[in-house]
C-alpha cells in the first residue's frame, strides 16, 4: 500500500482494513504507522555479537566485526520484503529520521553491552556511530539499487570502508 499510494497518503485505517483488523488492533501491534516499516528487532543480537568480540581488538573493529557477524548470520534471508520496506523509508524524510532514531537505540544497546566503565563509553559510542552510519548507507544502497546485489556483500563493503582490516576476516 505504501508503494502504491505513498506513505503519507496511506492511513492506518486502510492498513488495518486490508489486514481484516480494526485500527485499535493495529495499534496493539504497532505503536505508530511508521513502526510497520521501521521495526528493528536486531539490537539484542547486535549488542551480543559486538560484546563477544575479542577485547584485544580496537573498539571500532569489535563493533564492525559484530555487525558483520549479525549480517552474515541473516545472510540474504532478510529478503525482498525488507528491501521494499527500506526503499519506501528511504524516500520519506519522516521515516529517514526514524531510521536515525533506530540507530541511536542500537548505539545505546552496544554501549550498554560493551562499556566496562565510563572511560570507554565514548570510544564505544563513536565506533558504534561510525559503523552504524556505514551499515545504514549499505542498507539504503541495497534497497534502492536497481541491480540485484547481496545484502551481505554490500554490508561487508561498507564496513570495510570504515575498518579496512575487515578484509582479512573470512
Amino acid at each position: 500500500m505504501f508503494e502504491a499510494n505513498g506513505y503519507e497518503r496511506t492511513t492506518v485505517e486502510e492498513i488495518a482494513a486490508a489486514c481484516g483488523l480494526s485500527h485499535m488492533t493495529f495499534f496493539r501491534h504497532f505503536p505508530k504507522k511508521e513502526s510497520v516499516l521501521l521495526d528493528d528487532p536486531y539490537d539484542p543480537a547486535i549488542a551480543e555479537a559486538v560484546r563477544s568480540q575479542p577485547l584485544s581488538l580496537p573498539v571500532i573493529e569489535r563493533v564492525a566485526r559484530g555487525l558483520l557477524a549479525v549480517s552474515e548470520g541473516m545472510g540474504d534471508s532478510v529478503g525482498a520484503d525488507a528491501r521494499r520496506r527500506i526503499a519506501v523509508a528511504a524516500g520519506v524524510a519522516e521515516l529517514r529520521a526514524g531510521m536515525v532514531e533506530n540507530n541511536r537505540r542500537t548505539e545505546d544497546s552496544i554501549v550498554a553491552a560493551c562499556a566496562t566503565n565510563r572511560n570507554d563509553e565514548l570510544a564505544i559510542r563513536v565506533a558504534a556511530a561510525a559503523c552504524l552510519a556505514a551499515l545504514s548507507t549499505a542498507l539504503m544502497h541495497w534497497a534502492t539499487s536497481a541491480r540485484s546485489i547481496s545484502l551481505v556483500d554490500v554490508v561487508r563493503t561498507a564496513l570495510t570502508a570504515v575498518v579496512p582490516t575487515l578484509d582479512s576476516v573470512p
